[in-house]
């Protein structure tokens, strides 16, 4: 099913927008056409030049696949109202957008990729789902794609993929902490995708820069119960813990973290995946979490230009409150990440500054996010202002 951008949402999102996020390049712009770094894309003749001084070059047509029916829809919606909200903020020439319904299948995503560039899309943004990705990516695309997920395969020639990645925040959890001169961590992880995932990509970065992971702690079930004596054996194993990852939810952590410091484990540096932050937003419960420092997106946790704030929005659009908030912000940044396409196939040292976090592109297609931090204080979020990474 193809549905055309819904024009009143459209409209009353733009009422809150101010301008769209900058792309930020080296001191020199490019003003003529870049070289490719690659023969990765095949961009038309059209998008071909330097596009403006923020590497602004839309597509002319450009086709959204999103699971608007089907089990994906709930979280497709905010994405839909994030890439709205920057779509009619943007006051330059936008490109014609079509939105086309996968209903969360694999040949629902065909069909609608197929669709779409018979009707003349010149640049595709999605699918959604992991499979639906996967099996677009398992061949070369026929125009530009930009998925919004990270197959089960690199992407293929002509495509490229964004996601709210675990890999993400585990890789900038190890740079954080090597760049704090902890060596030595204690894993505290609930054991689900997320922390799985984010867990394995903090241990191989981690362990190759000389790291060591002490001890790894499964934390399950609705109540953990008492791990004070597998925290007191991390804290007194030789050369001792000089920091505590924290894999869980708000609602597990606030169980475990106040354990730490019965433990001697208290005035560790205790650093935690984006999954704190769920199941939170009562101060009197949160200020168990006071002090650690967690995974967030610079919007959700001190605001962007160009959006209101989390808060504000939230309170005019329902459907972006809690969790839906990082995937409003994530369907901003899709569209930027969309016009921009050419500048960051061809300027490796190209970033944008998004709601989610720093954005850049390999050459092989893959979006890298550097996301921000925040922590708890007296049970509120608080951005934090060391940027070390």
């Amino acid at each position: 099913m193809r549905q055309k951008s819904k024009a009143m949402l459209g409209a009353a999102l733009a009422a809150m927008l101010a301008g769209c996020a900058s792309v930020q390049v080296g001191p020199q712009v490019a003003t003529t056409a870049p070289e490719p770094v690659s023969s990765h894309w095949a961009f038309g003749a059209d998008r071909a030049g330097p596009g403006d001084g923020d590497g602004y070059r839309p597509p002319r047509r450009l086709a959204v696949l999103l699971p608007m029916t089907g089990p994906l829809a709930t979280a497709a919606g905010p994405v839909r109202d994030g890439l709205l909200a920057a779509y009619y903020g943007e006051r330059r020439d936008r490109p014609e957008l079509v939105f086309y319904d996968t209903g969360g299948t694999i040949s629902g995503a065909v069909a609608a990729r197929d669709r779409a560039v018979a009707e003349g899309a010149d640049q595709i943004l999605g699918p959604l789902g992991r499979d639906e990705v996967s099996a677009l990516f398992s061949a070369p695309q026929p125009v530009p794609l930009l998925a919004l997920n990270r197959g089960h395969q690199a992407p293929p020639e002509n495509a490229a993929d964004f996601s709210l990645a675990p890999e993400d925040e585990g890789a900038a959890i190890a740079t954080r902490l090597l760049a704090h001169n902890a060596r030595r961590v204690l894993v505290l992880s609930n054991g689900d995708d997320h922390a799985v995932r984010a867990v394995a990509t903090f241990r191989e970065a981690f362990e190759a820069a000389g790291g060591t992971i002490v001890s790894t702690l499964a934390i399950t079930g609705e109540d953990p119960g008492d791990q004070s004596p597998a925290l007191r054996t991390a804290a007194t194993s030789e050369g001792g813990v000089d920091a505590v990852l924290v894999a869980l939810r708000g609602s597990e952590a606030r169980l475990v973290v106040p354990q730490l410091f019965a433990a001697g484990l208290g005035n560790r540096l205790r650093v935690a995946t984006s999954q704190l932050a769920s199941g939170t937003g009562n101060a009197d419960d949160d200020r168990a979490l006071d002090g650690v420092v967690f995974v967030t997106e610079p919007w959700t946790a001190s605001g962007h230009p160009g959006l209101p704030s989390a808060a504000t929005l939230a309170e005019q659009l329902p459907a972006t409150r809690g969790p839906a908030a990082r995937l409003f912000a994530f369907g901003h940044d899709a569209w930027l990440l969309s016009t921009r396409l050419p500048q960051l196939a061809a300027r490796p040292d190209a970033t944008i500054e998004g709601a989610t976090g720093r954005l850049s592109m390999t050459g092989d297609g893959r979006v890298l996010r550097t996301p921000a931090w925040a922590t708890f204080s007296g049970g509120l979020v608080t951005p934090v202002a060391d940027t070390a990474r």
